[in-house]
C-alpha cells in the first residue's frame, strides 16, 4: 500500500494545488466564491435528494418509505431554490452561519461555566464563546460584510488545507525511493 501511495504522490500535490487555487479565488473574488460554494451545495442537495428519492422505491425504508420520499423531494426542492435564487441563497447561508456562531457561542459559555470546578483557565473557553457570539451578531448587523468574511474563512481553510496536502505530497515523494528499494529487497 505504501508503495502505491508514494508512487502517486503527485495526486496529493494536485489536490493541494487545487485547494490553494480555491483559497486564492476566495480572497480575490469573495462574493463569487461564496455563490459558487452555494451552487455546489445545490448540486449536492439535488444528487442526495434524487438518491434518497430512488431509495424510497427500493424498499430500503420499509413501512416508512414515505419519509425517504419526502426527504428526497425536499433535497431536490432545496436544489432548485438555490439554483433559481443563488444570491438570496448565499445570503441565507450567511445568516445560517451567523445563527450557528451565536448558538455555538452560547453553548461554549454554558460549558465553560460548568467547567470552572474541573479545570483552570476555563475563561479561555468562555472567551471563545463570547467571540463567537460577537461575530454572529456582527454578521447579522452587516450581512454584506459577513458574506465576505464567510468567503474569507473558507479561503483560509482551503489555503491551509492545500499547503498541508502539498507538503504531504513532497514527503511521499521523498519516501518513494526508500519504499521502492525496500520492496525490491523483500521480493
Amino acid at each position: 500500500m505504501i508503495e502505491a501511495l508514494t508512487g502517486k504522490w503527485w495526486l496529493f500535490l494536485l489536490r493541494g494545488l487545487a485547494a490553494i487555487v480555491v483559497g486564492v479565488i476566495a480572497f480575490t473574488q469573495p462574493s463569487a466564491a461564496l455563490v459558487a460554494l452555494v451552487l455546489v451545495f445545490g448540486f449536492y442537495s439535488f444528487v442526495a435528494g434524487a438518491l434518497i428519492f430512488a431509495a424510497a422505491f427500493t424498499g430500503v425504508g420499509g413501512d416508512r418509505w414515505w419519509v425517504l420520499l419526502l426527504e428526497g423531494i425536499l433535497g431536490m426542492a432545496v436544489a432548485f431554490v438555490i439554483w433559481f435564487w443563488p444570491i438570496t441563497s448565499a445570503m441565507a447561508f450567511v445568516y445560517f452561519v451567523a445563527v450557528w456562531f451565536i448558538v455555538s457561542g452560547i453553548l461554549q459559555i454554558v460549558t465553560g461555566v460548568q467547567l470552572r470546578d474541573i479545570i483552570a483557565n476555563e475563561w479561555l473557553y468562555i472567551l471563545g464563546g463570547i467571540i463567537s457570539i460577537a461575530f454572529g451578531v456582527w454578521v447579522f448587523r452587516s450581512p454584506s460584510q459577513g458574506t465576505i468574511a464567510t468567503a474569507y474563512l473558507f479561503g483560509i481553510y482551503f489555503l491551509f488545507y492545500g499547503i498541508a496536502q502539498s507538503v504531504f505530497s513532497f514527503r511521499l515523494r521523498s519516501l518513494q525511493g526508500a519504499v521502492t528499494s525496500a520492496a525490491r529487497a523483500a521480493s
